[in-house]
């Protein structure tokens, strides 16, 4: 069974960022790191044997994780993700808003009144993330993530995206992970999304990549659907809301401080480029409910 082995203190949260949904393994010492293997993940991300979700965030001292230690001068907790096939990924938008929540609902981080800003970092593999959270309620924030600046990586070269059997360019983005942007007429064009589409060169992403389409709706406002490695298409992915709002503005050769939106199946997110170079995203985030191993889910 998924839950066996776990502590029956430990106690699982379900919550999600623009419908990109997680399982939150609080674990603030790391005694369950070793539990954790992409086989344990997976399983707990199965949406029809498990509790079902687009990755886990494991909650640890930033302390306790092993080469990560420097963080913690900044950030006391470190968000330790996974991607739902079990592998490890470097960052995730929408899950740092989920995390930062769960810090402050669950005492972790000394939280707000509802509407009243708390500012906090979070360690990621991705660096450093400092965040801004409004409670719009017990269970649910508005959260600004400084995302860090954007970077066009130059070694890849041209890389292309297959769209209905053609290949189109892509820009290339790092968001501390990958992604393969394409500009789309619609939304519709990608497909079904079932499997990673063709992005050539063959093997141009040694560690896989994230590929969104994004279709201009309106000036500085965007639809997008993804593709997410190890996961499959999702409902919203942050990191990847980011590559499409950058992209699209040096296509505008748009000025710093100009806002965009992007329109996600699960919602939207709001982005503005600062004069630093750094790209800040806001976005809901919500915890649903909570399981614990030894009883029955526990509705909210």
């Amino acid at each position: 069974m998924i839950l066996d082995g776990l502590p029956a203190r430990t106690t699982l949260t379900k919550g999600h960022g623009t419908e990109n949904d997680f399982v939150i393994v609080p674990d603030p010492d790391g005694a369950l790191s070793a539990q954790l293997t992409p086989a344990r993940v997976a399983e707990l991300c199965d949406r029809r044997a498990g509790i079902g979700a687009d990755g886990v965030l494991h909650v640890v001292r930033t302390a306790r994780m092993s080469g990560y230690e420097e963080q913690a001068t900044e950030a006391e907790f470190f968000m330790d993700y996974r991607n739902a096939d079990g592998s490890v990924a470097e960052m995730c938008g929408n899950g740092v808003r989920v995390f930062a929540l769960f810090l402050t609902a669950r005492g972790f981080v000394k939280g707000g009144a509802i509407g009243e800003p708390v500012q906090f970092s979070v360690g990621t593999r991705g660096g450093i993330k400092r965040v801004t959270l409004k409670a719009t309620g017990e269970h649910t924030a508005d959260v600004t993530v400084d995302m860090g600046v954007p970077v066009f990586p130059t070694e890849r070269g041209a890389v292309t995206v297959d769209v209905k059997g053609t290949p189109k360019p892509a820009v290339d983005v790092d968001m501390g992970n990958p992604h393969a942007v394409v500009f789309v007429d619609s939304t519709a064009d990608a497909g079904t999304l079932y499997d990673l589409p063709t992005v050539l060169p063959a093997g141009v992403y040694a560690e896989g990549v994230n590929v969104e389409f994004a279709a201009d709706l309106a000036p500085r406002h965007l639809a997008m659907r993804v593709y997410e490695r190890g996961v499959g298409e999702t409902r919203s992915c942050g990191t990847g809301a980011c590559a499409v709002m950058i992209a699209a503005a040096r296509r505008d050769a748009a000025a710093t401080g100009t806002e965009y939106t992007v329109d996600v199946p699960g919602g939207r997110l709001r982005f503005v480029e600062r004069a630093d170079g750094h790209l800040e995203m806001t976005g809901p985030a919500a915890l649903v409910f909570d399981v614990i191993p030894s009883a029955t889910p526990q509705n909210r």
